[in-house]
């Protein structure tokens, strides 16, 4: 059993170790089993978004139900093309300006996708996230529904170490990357509406969001 665990977590800082252990999510996701790998934020718990019974597994690992829909995380930001009918100005030049990076737009998803990710009212958030790991998992395997990897009401973990003591054999494999650099979460911005909204504060000050788009409302205004 201590052998199967420690051929589960990969240390991404070992060469070897990881293309060993990014060909092992790719390969898990794609089968529609947990992986967690690491963000510019906190390490994450991702699912193949267009798997729904992945996408379930994954909001009972985390303690979550299908009221909150998980974030999609993409590796390009051609992909968030493939989401939508169409994508405000707004969301294109904050994308530009900052993806990859922390930051997570609420966009109108195009009905007609083959998912399940709970009650998203036809909005879901995305993010691409600036983390070399993370992005290469996800040029792969396509849109993932990503989460923090900790069980509800439990810190968020900075290593895959930590992430594994709280889910242990719930994830298939684990991307260890060192310590976070920075667990500020992403800052969060509404693009549906008619006027742009900053929902969250995070890793991007609002006077920079301000700064490509001049018209950004800050939260409660």
């Amino acid at each position: 059993m201590a052998d199967w665990l420690t051929v589960m977590l990969y240390d991404c800082r070992s060469i070897g170790d990881r293309d060993k252990g990014i060909a092992a999510a790719i390969e898990a996701v794609k089968s529609g089993e947990l992986v967690v790998l690491p963000t510019d934020t906190v390490y994450g718990l991702g699912a193949d978004a267009f798997t729904p019974h992945a996408v379930s597994q994954l909001q009972t690992t985390k303690g979550r139900d299908r009221s909150m829909a998980p974030p999609v995380f993409v590796g390009s930001r051609h992909t968030l093309d493939g989401l939508v009918f169409s994508l405000p100005q707004a969301a294109r030049d904050l994308v530009e300006a900052f993806w990859p990076g922390p930051l997570t737009i609420i966009i109108e998803h195009s009905p007609t996708l083959q998912w399940d990710l709970g009650e998203t009212g036809g909005q879901i958030a995305v993010r691409m996230p600036l983390h070399p790991v993370a992005l290469e998992v996800l040029r792969e395997t396509g849109p993932m529904a990503v989460l923090a990897a900790n069980k509800a009401g439990l810190p968020a973990p900075t290593t895959a170490e930590e992430a594994r003591e709280q889910l242990d054999y719930a994830v298939r494999v684990y991307l260890e990357a060192g310590p976070s650099a920075d667990p500020v979460p992403s800052a969060m911005v509404d693009v549906t509406g008619s006027v742009p909204r900053l929902l969250r504060a995070g890793g991007i000050p609002i006077e920079k969001l301000q700064d490509v788009v001049p018209g950004l409302a800050g939260p409660g205004m």
